[in-house]
This record gives C-alpha cells, structure tokens and sequence, in this order.
C-alpha cells in the first residue's frame, strides 16, 4: 500500500514539475551503486533526441517501479538534461537457514533462488513475507501447526542485507479423537475400522497413521460412504466434518456428522438395452437376488461381469449402466441394467513396447488374443496373465486405443519393463569336516532374450565334487511342448569325511518333454539314466562291512533308468510377485525293472496366493514327498 501511495504521489507531482515539453539532450542516471546505467536506459521508453512529456515522465516512472530494482524514482529537468534520481533496493547477501530439522538446508535455499529470493538477487520486503507464508503452509503440511517463523534482516555495506529465517518447528500435531454424530445403526469402530486417519497405535511412530492429511481425511469419508452403500443405506449423506486444534498445537480433533437414512431392499432387477446376448445369459452375471439389501459393491460387479461379457464378443467400448427407481414409501429399490454394446471391433494390430532385451516372439507366442480377430476382453487378460507369469518382466500393461477414423477397429498396446532374469553366485567356505568349499552358479532363465533357460553348478571340496547342466526350451513346437535335458556328474570320498572308506562315482542325465493340455494345465513327460560306481577297499569300516555282500552279490556297478510322470497347474497373476492364484504339481519317479536299483519317488509342491487387501497378501505353500525302495 505504501509504494502504491508512493508511485501515485510521484506520478502527481510529475504531472506539475513539467511545465512545458521539451526535447531531451542527454539522460543523466543518479543513485546507482550495483546497477549499471545501461540496465536503466534498457527500461526507459524514451531516449536521447525524444520530446519528453507527462506520459512518458509517468512511464519511466512506471517503468523502473516495475523493474523491481528500485525502492525510490525521481524525475528532474535541468535545462534539457532529463535527470532520473533512484535509490537501490539492497541485495541478499547471504541467508541463514535455523532449526529446520524436516526440510534440508540445501534443497530449500535452492526453491527459494528459483523463485527470486537468493543470496545475489534484489532483496524485497513483500518477496520474504511470501516465503515466510510458504514455508509456514511447509510445516502444516507435515502437521506441525505450532510452528514459529521469524525473519531478520540486517544491512549490510554497498547496500547489501544479510537475512536469517529462524524456524522453531514444535511437534507433530496428532489425532487424539474421532467422533462420528449421527450413527445409529453401527458402533463407532466399526465404521473407522478401513479409516487410514486414526488415534494411534503402537506402530504409529512408523506408519504415522495418527497424523492429520486432508487427502486421507477425504479418502476416509470416502470409505465411510462406500461403507454405508454397501449396506443398503442409500441416502445416506456426510453433513459436515469439522476439524479443530488444541491451544497448544499438539493435538487434533475430528467430527464427522453424518445422516444414515433407511436401509432399502433390491426389489426387482430387470436388463433393458439392446441385448445381443441371450438375457438369461445375462441375468446369470448378475450377482444382486431379489429381497437382498442393496449394496453398491454388487452394482459395481454386477455391471464389471455384464460389460466383461460384452467384451469377450469383440464389444470392446460397450457400456452398462446401473438405474436405481427408489421407492422410499416401501424403502426398496428397482433396479435396471441398460446395456448399450457399441460397435463390434477387432484388433488390428498388437503392439509391444519396453522389451528391451526379450525379443517379440517370447511375448507374442503367449498371446492368447490374435490380430484380426474380434477383440475379446478375457483373452486380452489371459495374453497378459501368461506373459506376467513368465517372469521376465516386473511390469505388463496393456492398453486398448481405438483406430482413428475406423469404428470398429483397436489397436493393443503392450508395454512392459524388463526385470533380471539371470543370477550368477560364486563363494568359497571352509568346514572342518569338507575342508575349502568352491561353488558357482549360473542360471540364465530367458538366454539372449529367446526365452530358453540355461543352467549350470560347481561345488567342490575335498568330499564331494559336483558338476551340473541343464536346459529348457519352453516352446520347441508352436503348440506349446516344452524340452529340456540336464547332465550332472557327481563324485563323493567318504574316507576324507573320516566316515567310511569308500568313494562313489556317478554320471548321469534326464530329458524331458512338457505337454500343455489346457490353458493352465500341463503334463510331462521324463526319461533319466545314472550310472554309479562304488569303491569299498577290502579293509573298509564295521559301519558299512553289511553291504560288502550285497556288492560282492550285485557288483560295484550300478545302472539306473528312471521314468518321470507329472502334472503342474499355475493359475498365477504374476511370477515374481504373485497376489491371486495357484501353483501347483505332482511328480512320480519310478525306476524301471530290470538290471537298476528299484524304487519309486511321489513329490507333492503347492504355492497358493488370495489377496486380503490391496497391499496385503495370503500365502499358502507346502510340500510333500514319499519314497520307497523295492
């Protein structure tokens, strides 16, 4: 207000110094100290040879106000020398940032230069109460409404200032009631039990669950409307909420004032639209009986299985929307499902993006939706299930855009962002009873991108020494057959242990083949051969003297031929971090007649996931084996 009086004063008493116009034979700038003449003459809207008048005093004026340099202008004539007299406003030159321990030093001296108000920069009065504002709203934000904010500035020589913000922050205001007015039909707790604003709790310290948010203030009465919908209370209504501070800024206190309604029954349920499905088929995806209270949840579904069921009929865009007729005389509700399909549309083209490293075929042989098809809303999900259940990529979206100028055609948009699929382990220990232990493992699940694993292990010791190899190629026909063999020599001396004197030598191998027999389901097939070797010196322990017989009886050489049988089932929604679905298989191992050792293995493994909510899973996994030899 003041330089406003300042500049209309001025602009006054302008209007009266010139009593005639004249022409201007020089420009004289007073009062400059950091400021170059040049800065001001670049701001002037007149020069040397003009004719100055009252609007052009009233503009320089304006002018040099405006470049935010200065606190003072005057105008003086003398002769024809055009005399301009200014007074500098100061420069920062340093600011002292004290007891802010939530926001850092640096970071903050950095926003405050971007926006003017930097150690260099002119200083304005008005600039420092805005930061002092600013940082204020900082402070609420992380709620400590008893923070205090001081400024001091000090002048300095050549027309500097030196300011120090001084911030005593207090503490965390928290939450120390939640009152609900107007609830009639539920406790209290029930109702603030999925609430993410609370009084505290012993993790409150972590979570900060008892702090104040405006967002999750908002998102809870959400919850409570969701709540209260679900439950067949649809009028139900937030009157107000009012929020209120203790004198000493520490603690908080809510209210929410609420009005519940009558509770209401679903009457009848009836589809109307254009039903190019059968409506019993419809009517089956309907998940709302007669006489069943209201419940906006199962609206919602209802309506998801309707639009689901559209789309697997290549009625991407088709819309279904819920109509309640609200009888409150009889407190029930008719409901109607208007269903509008759209136009029918196929994909044109299925675009992939973010595989990097995978190459196109790994995804696209896992696509259940093919270009040129009707576009299908559950084989769109199945593409995406199977390809995040590969495991190669942390995330797969995918996106529907339409084609523009065509109505019934979409493009399919996948993107995805590659994660490690291979790992690389390698160690050296040392026991008393192995003495130094190398190991080193390799596994490569997606081998230069063509999806094919690879794998390989070392360990060796002065016991055992271990070599193994293994491949797999998930599709070794179109269909879907897998392949893969592993190779492995293993060699043990038990008389380095001090156990036993005896050393076993064995080689061998399997191959086998998996067979998908449904979209989830799988049989495999397997073959495997080990060749053992055992060396028992004459004079070998009393621990193993008993089975000096049987190798006198059978030989110390041992050729066993297994056949592997098994079934796998994965219903996951991802590999890496699954949140719904199963896993699981059975494996049987037999060792066929003849010349081998004879016995039979069962194996049992299950890894099931249910999400309890959205940022919370329930696992199960287990397993079981049994073996026998005959």
């Amino acid at each position: 207000m003041n330089k406003l009086l300042q500049i209309l004063v001025l602009l006054c008493a302008t209007s009266v110094a010139w009593a005639e116009n004249f022409v201007i034979e020089d420009i004289r700038v007073e009062g400059l100290q950091r400021i170059s003449a040049g800065t001001v003459f670049n701001y002037l809207p007149v020069k040397v040879g003009d004719e100055m008048t009252d609007n052009d005093a009233r503009g320089i004026i304006r002018a040099l106000y405006k470049s935010k340099y200065f606190n003072d202008v005057q105008l003086e004539q003398q002769d024809n020398v055009l005399v301009i007299k200014v007074q500098e406003r100061p420069a920062i030159s340093s600011i002292e940032l004290v007891g802010n321990k939530d926001m850092d030093s640096g970071e903050l001296l950095k926003s405050l230069r971007e926006i003017g108000f930097g150690e260099g920069q002119v200083f304005e009065q008005a600039m420092l109460e805005r930061v002092e504002l600013e940082l204020e709203r900082q402070y609420f934000s992380r709620g400590k409404y008893g923070v205090a904010i001081e400024s001091e500035v000090t002048p300095l020589s050549r027309n500097r200032v030196a300011i120090r913000i001084t911030m005593a922050e207090g503490v965390v205001a928290t939450i120390s009631e939640i009152n609900i007015v107007g609830n009639d039909s539920f406790e209290q707790d029930e109702l603030t039990t999925e609430f993410q604003t609370t009084t505290g709790s012993l993790l409150s310290f972590i979570t900060k669950d008892n702090q104040y948010s405006r967002q999750k203030l908002s998102a809870d009465l959400e919850t409570l409307r969701s709540f209260y919908l679900d439950r067949g209370f649809v009028d139900f209504t937030v009157e107000s909420t009012q929020v209120s501070i203790s004198d000493d800024k520490k603690n908080m206190f809510i209210t929410i004032n609420i009005s519940e309604g009558d509770k209401y029954k679903i009457n009848e349920v009836r589809i109307a639209g254009n039903l190019i499905v059968p409506e019993e088929e419809l009517f089956k995806l309907v998940t709302i009986p007669k006489n069943s209270v209201f419940s906006r949840k199962a609206i919602t579904k209802s309506t998801e299985n309707l639009t689901d069921r559209l789309g697997n009929d290549g009625y991407a865009f088709a819309n279904v929307n819920a109509v309640p007729d609200i009888n409150r005389e009889e407190n029930e509700v008719n409901l109607t499902f208007f269903v509008d399909p759209g136009r029918r549309a196929y994909v044109r083209r299925i675009n992939i993006s973010g595989n990097s490293k995978s190459r196109d075929e790994v995804l696209r042989r896992e696509f259940r939706q093919q270009e040129s098809a009707w576009i299908s809303t559950e084989k769109v999900e199945q593409s995406k299930a199977r390809v995040s259940r590969l495991g190669y990529f942390e995330n797969v979206n995918v996106e529907t855009i339409p084609v523009a100028g065509v109505q019934d055609q979409v493009d399919l948009d996948f993107s995805v962002s590659e994660t490690p699929s291979g790992s690389l382990s390698a160690g050296v220990g040392f026991s008393q009873s192995d003495g130094i232990i190398f190991n080193a493992n390799v596994t490569q699940k997606n081998f230069l991108g063509s999806g094919k694993h690879i794998r390989f292990g070392f360990n060796n010791s002065s016991i055992n020494t271990v070599y193994s190899f293994g491949y797999t190629n998930p599709f070794v026909t179109v269909d879907g057959i897998s392949q893969g063999f592993n190779a492995y020599y293993r060699k043990t001396d038990a008389d380095e242990a001090n156990i036993a004197r005896y050393t076993l030598d064995a080689f061998g191998g399997d191959i086998t083949f998996g067979v998908p027999i449904s979209e989830d389901n799988r049989i495999n097939l397997g073959l495997g051969y080990e060749h053992t070797t055992v060396d028992l010196p004459s004079r070998a322990s009393d621990r193993i003297t008993r089975y000096e017989e049987y190798i006198e009886r059978e030989g110390d050489t041992f050729d066993t031929v297994t056949l592997n049988l098994g079934w796998s089932s994965d219903s996951r929604d991802n590999a890496l971090l699954p949140t719904s679905g199963m896993s699981q298989s059975v494996n049987a191992e037999v060792a066929v007649p003849g010349p081998s050792l004879q016995f039979y293995k069962l194996r049992y493994k299950l890894n099931a996931y249910r999400p309890i909510s959205d940022s919370l899973t329930f696992a199960v996994r287990g397993e079981f084996g049994y073996g026998e030899a005959t």
